[in-house]
């Protein structure tokens, strides 16, 4: 297994250069393979996950689900917080930021980030309690591909950029997820879910976070600072297909479901109180059931 880790490694080097040795023998880094392994698992347990569940009563799972979404808004409050501390006044450049230019806050964010890219693993259990709960119309190509890309990306950005210009994207969807987790845990309580207005809201946050990075990106093309092209065009392709499918996401769940409401009005059939019309769910209640794109 060494040998085949030392190929892989030397192969995935000569492609794409040195690793950085600031996070050598850090847990998960070494090597791809667990990392891969472990993507692997995840899709295996997406595929089979909703057969073995098929003919079983679904797992309420109410008050893990508070327990985890609670978790979660904490870890991602500790990473944005530990970023925006770190950087702020550490001298860090909006525009452009390369590796190796400020040690002590190179040091900070290299450890966040490595939080940061071990989440990425812990938010795999977001559609493991989709398929205990039975909620398969939430596990969607979106989903999937979203969950299972990003852990694999900041493998490779936590090898070769665990620092500098990275920071940025990280700390935006920490705090994105600060107020996401925050409210699907508050939503685990059925006394507090009457409550929550915020949910539509959340996947403009998400929207203009992926503009914000893809601009922020782009300055440090349009402004070079030594850190590498290559992975700043590949953030911006990655930033692009998120917007697309977020914002097909969107549209499917709120302009569309708005409109066909709308239309029903229209056409003489008012949303009774308990929000269905003619046997179809609401907006509102259309809304909670559909995808988290989380």
């Amino acid at each position: 297994m060494e040998t085949f880790n030392h190929k892989l490694n030397t192969y995935i080097e000569s492609w794409m250069g040195p690793r950085d040795p600031r996070v050598k023998g850090w847990l998960l880094l070494d090597n791809y393979p667990p990392t891969f392994a472990l993507t692997v698992m995840y899709l295996l347990i997406v595929w089979m996950g909703p057969k073995y569940m098929k003919h079983r009563q679904p797992y309420s799972c109410r008050g893990l689900l508070v327990l985890y979404n609670l978790g979660l808004t904490l870890l991602s409050f500790y990473m944005f917080y530990e970023i925006v501390a770190a950087v702020w006044p550490g001298g860090y450049n909006f525009y452009c930021q390369d590796t190796h230019s400020a040690q002590e806050v190179d040091n900070k964010i290299i450890n966040v980030l490595w939080w940061y890219y071990f989440s990425k693993l812990i938010e795999f259990m977001d559609t493991f309690f989709f398929i205990l709960r039975k909620n398969n119309h939430q596990i969607t190509f979106l989903h999937i591909y979203h969950h299972a890309s990003m852990l694999n990306i900041w493998w490779f950005v936590m090898n070769w950029i665990p620092c500098g210009h990275s920071y940025f994207g990280a700390s935006l969807n920490s705090f994105v997820h600060v107020v996401m987790y925050s409210y699907y845990g508050l939503s685990a309580i059925p006394a507090i879910r009457p409550y929550l207005w915020w949910k539509r809201y959340i996947t403009q946050l998400q929207l203009v976070q992926f503009f914000l990075t893809t601009s922020q990106t782009m300055c440090a093309v349009i402004w070079p600072c030594g850190f590498p092209m290559g992975w700043l065009y590949f953030q911006i392709s990655y930033m692009v297909t998120l917007i697309i499918l977020f914002s097909n996401f969107y549209i499917q769940t709120y302009k569309n479901r708005s409109g066909s409401l709308k239309k029903e009005h229209q056409n003489g059939s008012p949303v009774s109180k308990n929000g269905h019309a003619n046997g179809t769910p609401s907006v509102e209640h259309t809304a909670h059931k559909k995808l988290r794109v989380d």
